[in-house]
């Protein structure tokens, strides 16, 4: 997959659309951070020692660790480890965009959320960068035409993760799920780089159309728990959608809408909700 496959525009937006832009990351760099985590950990939890060395300090890269720890999480009878982690690792190794995707995930996680201690952390145990990185493999697939091994990928990551992301869904870097618990993401939803998402949140499709019918979530946008957005509506940069809060309609960029239906309720107050994560309303004029 080159970059310039990654972004591009949106036929039912006037603006363009920003998957996987913006500031780089230095993989090798981000790779060299987890092994010395890898190694702390290592000596202070002798209990984990063997996971940390099978999945860090024996592989050679950040490729090698992604296929290793999706393939042990999702191996299943029909598909056992040593398949999938061929798999998974073939991916990353042939794609680098896919593996830098999956770095600017988990420095999303490790720097927005205040319980991450260790940018280690989220490789190992949160589901949401897990599920959000095999989707990247299964997004791959399904560009290549192998379609029937990406929904395959895809039905896996429901039933580990409680993660149902479509892998033609379009989804920029630098992604925070949180939590990450009954998150589900249709066909031809896009969401663009730096959005942060709590668990519950649909972005579905309002009937039996097809084409172009579920949401578009700009960057810096900030979704809360439970939110449901439904229909080819746009989320605009950094807005703020309240939790529980149910959008049938456009969100104008830098606002804050809550309720159902939701209604704009304030203009948000900080640069960039997706970074800050502060939940609170803004149920006032001005920023």
């Amino acid at each position: 997959m080159s970059e310039l496959q990654h972004s591009g525009g949106d036929p039912a937006s006037k603006n363009t659309t920003r998957l996987c832009r913006g500031a780089g990351i230095d993989v090798a760099d981000v790779w060299q951070t987890l092994r010395a985590e890898a190694r702390r950990v290592a000596v202070e939890e002798p209990a984990l020692e063997a996971l940390v060395v099978d999945v860090i300090l024996s592989r050679d890269s950040l490729a090698g660790a992604l296929g290793t720890r999706l393939a042990r999480r999702l191996a299943r009878a029909d598909m056992p480890r040593q398949a999938l982690e061929a798999l998974f690792t073939g991916v990353f190794e042939n794609h680098p965009l896919v593996v830098r995707s999956a770095a600017r995930d988990l420095l999303a996680m490790y720097e927005r959320d205040p319980a991450c201690f260790s940018p280690l952390e989220p490789l190992l145990f949160f589901k949401g960068f897990l599920a959000l990185s095999t989707y990247r493999v299964a997004h791959q697939l399904w560009q290549e035409g192998r379609r029937w091994l990406a929904l395959y990928l895809q039905s896996l990551a429901s039933e580990a993760f409680a993660v149902d992301i479509h892998p033609a869904a379009r989804i920029g870097c630098g992604i925070l799920l949180d939590h990450a618990t009954a998150f589900v993401v249709g066909e031809t939803a896009i969401i663009e780089d730096d959005v942060s998402i709590l668990h519950e949140v649909t972005l579905g499709g309002t009937g039996k159309e097809t084409g172009d019918r579920h949401p578009i979530v700009r960057s810096g946008v900030l979704l809360g728990a439970g939110a449901k957005i439904l229909g080819r509506v746009e989320i605009g940069t950094g807005a703020k959608v309240g939790a529980g809060s149910v959008v049938l309609a456009d969100v104008p960029p830098h606002t804050t809408v809550a309720g159902v239906p939701a209604i704009v309720v304030g203009e948000v107050r900080e640069d960039n909700p997706a970074s800050e994560m502060i939940q609170q309303l803004d149920c006032r004029a001005g920023r």
